[in-house]
């Protein structure tokens, strides 16, 4: 598929994670006593993006998640101002589930109405031409579809750690696991639509068709492991979980490289 030209920071407020960004803000930093910080953190991601994108790109539509972005945390901001000490500290703990339960929603949902959220920021990279293309409508299907999973394995791995482990900072559940959802969502963002050019290129007869390897996709969660396992050296007590998968990622790293 051919792309349209842009550059700078039009290209930038062009990519769906830019546009999730505050939504993954949010959901890292909210828990006891980060509430408030979290929401005006996510709040003010939101405007600034909103403003960005509409003074470098005037010719460009609201979005679905930009529209969502702001209802969602402009309503936390009022009902966190407003909220009794009761309230808060159930935001306090279960907000991130929230917000996550959210953007899955907001995925799928999107999906189901024939405009997957990350359709919006694809057209603004992509000719016209190609808007209405099976291939440009099911990349993003499959993209948004990703995001949608990540986020669901976020608010599962979340609410595993509020309810039954009744710790909303436990490592695993409330960093590594939704950590890793995230970086593997964003990986795979921009790694899938350079697989379906390759594609594309290829079934066009085009000789320079090489599609991206898997390892190219893996590579960054590979590497992930080796900082991974040193926190939990460091935050928790079970150093062998954190030396294997310093090995683990260090083996994979080097296998996936050669």
């Amino acid at each position: 598929m051919s792309t349209v030209e842009a550059t700078g920071l039009n290209r930038v407020l062009a990519s769906p994670v830019v546009g999730m960004s505050p939504w993954i803000v949010f959901s890292l930093l909210v828990g006891p006593g980060r509430f408030e910080i979290a929401v005006a953190l996510a709040l003010a991601c939101t405007v600034v993006l909103v403003a960005a994108s509409r003074l470098v790109n005037r010719g460009s539509s609201w979005k679905i998640l930009e529209v969502s972005d702001l209802v969602f945390f402009a309503g936390l901001a009022v009902v966190g101002a407003l909220a009794g000490q009761g309230t808060l500290r159930w935001l306090e703990t279960y907000a991130g589930e929230v917000s996550n339960i959210a953007l899955v929603l907001i995925a799928f949902g999107s999906m189901a109405v024939g405009m997957p959220f990350t359709m919006q920021y694809a057209r603004e990279q992509v000719d016209p031409a190609y808007w209405h293309t099976v291939t440009f409508l099911r990349t993003n299907y499959v993209i948004t579809g990703v995001w949608g999973l990540a986020f669901l394995v976020a608010a599962v791995s979340g609410a595993y750690g509020d309810i039954v482990l009744h710790n909303p900072n436990d490592l695993w559940t409330g960093w590594i696991i939704q950590i890793l959802a995230i970086v593997a969502a964003i990986r795979f963002t921009e790694w899938y639509p350079d697989v379906v050019r390759a594609r594309t290129r290829r079934e066009q007869g085009q000789p320079d068709a090489d599609e991206p390897r898997l390892s190219g996709l893996l590579l960054p969660l590979a590497g992930l492991l080796i900082p991974v396992g040193i926190a939990v050296l460091i935050f928790d007590d079970t150093w062998w979980i954190g030396v294997a998968l310093i090995v683990i990622g260090s083996v994979l790293t080097k296998a996936l490289r050669d």
